[in-house]
């Protein structure tokens, strides 16, 4: 049964870190489309540390936005396989235990 707690637990904060990814990548893809739409004529601003610079190197900005949505994109796939095999494992031992009963 304690066996069982954990895996909850576990299955429990890896949907929590998968709500919390798919968040952040939807909010980057649309930073994307936002910062690849703004007018050349038109500044471009990040933020650093609290400070606003003016972005000069636009093309530069994407691909960096672009390397941490792969990067973001890899780690929510390996933490959906993990939340599967958190599911496999709670329905194994659910059995086990509804087979003691």
């Amino acid at each position: 049964m304690e066996q069982l707690q954990i895996v909850v637990n576990n299955m429990q904060a890896a949907r929590s870190q998968v709500a919390s990814l798919k968040s952040q990548v939807q909010e980057l893809e649309m930073t994307i489309i936002t910062v690849k739409d703004q007018p050349s004529e038109l500044a471009l601003h990040k933020q650093l540390s609290g400070v606003l610079i003016e972005v000069a190197d636009r093309d530069a900005l994407v691909t960096e936005l672009e390397t941490t949505l792969n990067a973001l994109g890899e780690h929510l796939e390996r933490f959906l396989e993990r939340e599967n095999q958190l599911i496999e494992t709670y329905q194994e031992l659910k059995k086990v235990l509804e087979g003691e009963s």
